[in-house]
């Protein structure tokens, strides 16, 4: 090894480690607020990159029809809860158009712009944002249906709705795009030397859209009064209700949050890889282990341990490529059995 694969190397791991960062913090995040070990997140990266592939071929993507079917999910089991509980009638009545506009109207709009517009012809930030507005609001209509009606159960039971969420949007995923992978077109081609270390412009653009999403979810949390409802219902959920935060509206938020940072990350790796309708658990899982480094519970030692995930599997790759998934997976031993050796357990009353 000579100081430019070094470069190389680190660079690599540096901007991968970046990716897992962001879905480190997104598991944390929603584990925080809602207690939910959230393993769908790989499928919103899947989503996300097949989604903005299939906007660049000119295909109309699946995800917009599923869009629409999960927005009509959810305005029935509103409809079906305000019936079984009086009191949630007149609360329904008063966001009934807001549901209307925002589960059916969208969906459908987002759906003819997918039918009967050339998708190819849009410039590539249009085309992202045309996949964000598909995959995003999926977070928080899946929070509705599967997890809002068990909140208050335990973390074990909302770990087996997370398997079965996820082994649901695998086998849509597969229906909707197949088995085969795609991969999107690159943000930029443009080269340079760093001293005489080469540079892609590629991972430039993911290391300062990371930065900027982590600084703007900073200020989020710091400087608005949404986020430090989130803030206090991941310290405190009860204490957080007793104030008059409202438990389900920080869990669709968060759950919205992760999907956004879910699809974005899928977005940000597609030029680099070929992704296919299962590879985002993977992804995921790496995040995952970033965030058991922070206890599920720190956002900066969550972010430090993806960013050394990264390095650990640049260097594997180097070393010995066959083996690299098992020593990236490896990593978390460790870090569990200090974790054992250091961490009080405290059961919270919901």
């Amino acid at each position: 090894m000579d100081a430019s694969i070094l470069t190389v190397l680190v660079q690599d791991g540096i901007t991968t480690g970046a990716i897992y960062a962001l879905l480190s913090l997104a598991l944390v995040l929603v584990f925080s607020v809602t207690r939910v070990i959230f393993l769908p997140q790989g499928e919103f990266v899947a989503f996300g990159a097949l989604t903005l592939a299939a906007i660049q071929n000119g295909q109309a993507p699946g995800t917009a029809l599923l869009l629409l079917a999960l927005g009509g999910v959810t305005l029935a089991v509103e409809a079906v809860s305000a019936l079984r509980l009086p009191q949630s009638r007149a609360r329904l009545r008063r966001r009934w158009p807001w549901m209307l506009a925002t589960q059916v109207l969208m969906p459908l709009l987002v759906l003819a712009i997918t039918r009967y517009i050339d998708l190819q012809i849009l410039a590539m930030p249009l085309q992202i944002l045309l996949a964000l507005l598909i995959v995003v609001p999926m977070g928080p209509m899946i929070y509705r249906v599967a997890y809002q009606p068990l909140a208050h159960s335990s973390v074990l039971v909302l770990l087996i709705v997370s398997l079965g969420v996820h082994l649901a949007m695998v086998g849509l995923g597969l229906l909707m795009f197949g088995p085969e992978g795609s991969n999107t077109r690159p943000f930029t081609d443009l080269q340079f030397n760093l001293g005489e270390s080469p540079v892609s412009g590629q991972s430039v653009i993911v290391l300062v859209t990371v930065a900027a999403l982590i600084a703007l979810i900073y200020l989020f949390f710091e400087r608005t009064l949404t986020g430090k409802a989130l803030r206090a219902t991941a310290v405190n959920r009860l204490g957080a209700r007793l104030v008059g935060v409202g438990i389900n509206q920080a869990g669709k938020l968060s759950f919205a949050m992760a999907a956004g940072i879910g699809a974005l990350c899928g977005i940000l790796i597609a030029p680099f890889t070929i992704v296919n309708y299962e590879s985002g658990f993977i992804i995921a899982l790496k995040g995952f282990v970033g965030a058991i480094f922070g206890g599920l519970a720190s956002y900066p030692l969550a972010a430090l341990g993806a960013v050394s995930v990264g390095l650990v599997e640049s260097f594997s790759s180097f070393w010995a490529s066959s083996f690299k998934e098992l020593i990236v997976f490896t990593v978390i031993l460790p870090i569990l059995r200090w974790r054992s050796l250091t961490s009080h357990h405290i059961d919270e009353e919901a």
